[in-house]
């Protein structure tokens, strides 16, 4: 007898994905319009259209950036938000914010204050998780304690500048450390397209090596793969995804975990083409429809990183109850 997989290709899964978010996306862009009435129609289309185009960002980043990450570990419920990837990115713009003033250029310009965000997070993350990786043998255990520790420890750091602050700069800064997508970030737009866009260009190789990556060390190696090498320039990429998302619309715990474990259960494959889609799609799908229900049911009154964050916790402790079981 044929599983409910096996009836169903993940072709076939992954289009029908596609057409509920092109629902998703039509339903935000048009819901409550006034057709009859161009300005206003205008108008709509002027503030819709770029927050869908960044949530569309947003889920590409954090979908490929989690289920790379999880092959770059081989674990399946650690994501870049639960090494404290979201607090360093916090760390990091807070202390451009303290050291170099909210009058400086990296602050008053959108795309300088972007390019010195990724600088410097690529750079750090490069260096403190490559290093993690390799001390600890990817041990997840161990992985995921020190990444409690630094999760911490980044944000006592960002708490001690913050209280020390000017407080008229820090309430500049506080309005873009909430993830919100009502109050998006959309001079960097085509900025990040660029910046993904070059990114996918310069990692393709090592992206298509992701399935053998996934076979660990010694059997990619006896295949020809240089693995420290390839590791090393995905987790470049990942760090640069994760800021790229962050910068945009603020840290989101969870989205990650929550749209990478759902590929995977929905796809049940190791092809990382088709995983990585299913969960930029998946993202895609929660980002609008989460937003959709947040402006329509809610009126903006709770962000949607909150649901976000409250399923997500949900989530990983169901997920960790069921590996334990295991």
């Amino acid at each position: 007898m044929k599983t409910k997989s096996q009836r169903f290709p993940n072709k076939i899964k992954l289009i029908a994905m596609v057409v509920i978010v092109l629902i998703c996306s039509a339903a935000y862009l048009f819901l409550s319009v006034k057709f009859g009435n161009p300005k206003l129609f205008r108008y709509a289309m002027k503030i819709r259209t770029p927050k869908l185009v960044v949530m569309l960002i947003t889920a590409f980043s954090i979908g490929g950036a989690s289920i790379v990450f999880q092959s770059i570990i081989n674990n399946t419920i650690v994501t870049p938000c639960l090494l404290g990837m979201n607090a360093l990115y916090t760390l990091i713009h807070t202390a451009v914010y303290f050291f170099a003033g909210a009058a400086s250029l990296f602050v008053v310009n959108t795309n300088a204050a972007f390019l010195m965000d990724i600088l410097l997070m690529g750079m750090t993350a490069t260096f403190i998780y490559s290093y993690l990786f390799k001390k600890t043998k990817h041990n997840v255990l161990y992985v995921l304690l020190i990444g409690t520790v630094l999760t911490s420890f980044f944000s006592s750091i960002q708490t001690t500048l913050t209280r020390i602050m000017d407080p008229n700069e820090y309430d500049t800064l506080l309005s873009t450390l909430v993830a919100s997508f009502s109050n998006i970030n959309t001079e960097i737009i085509l900025l990040a397209v660029i910046i993904l866009a070059v990114l996918i260009f310069v990692l393709r190789r090592d992206l298509a090596l992701l399935d053998v990556l996934t076979l660990g060390k010694d059997q990619a190696t006896n295949l020809g793969v240089d693995y420290d090498k390839s590791i090393r320039r995905l987790l470049l990429g990942v760090t640069i995804c994760i800021a790229v998302a962050t910068a945009m619309v603020g840290p989101i715990s969870f989205l990650g975990l929550i749209i990478a474990n759902l590929s995977r259960q929905l796809l049940k494959t190791y092809r990382h083409s088709q995983l990585i889609f299913g969960a930029t799609l998946f993202g895609m799908i929660v980002l609008i429809g989460g937003q959709c229900i947040v402006e329509r049911i809610f009126v903006y009154s709770v962000p949607v990183s909150v649901f976000i964050s409250v399923g997500g916790g949900i989530y990983f402790l169901f997920l960790l109850l069921k590996n334990g079981r295991k």
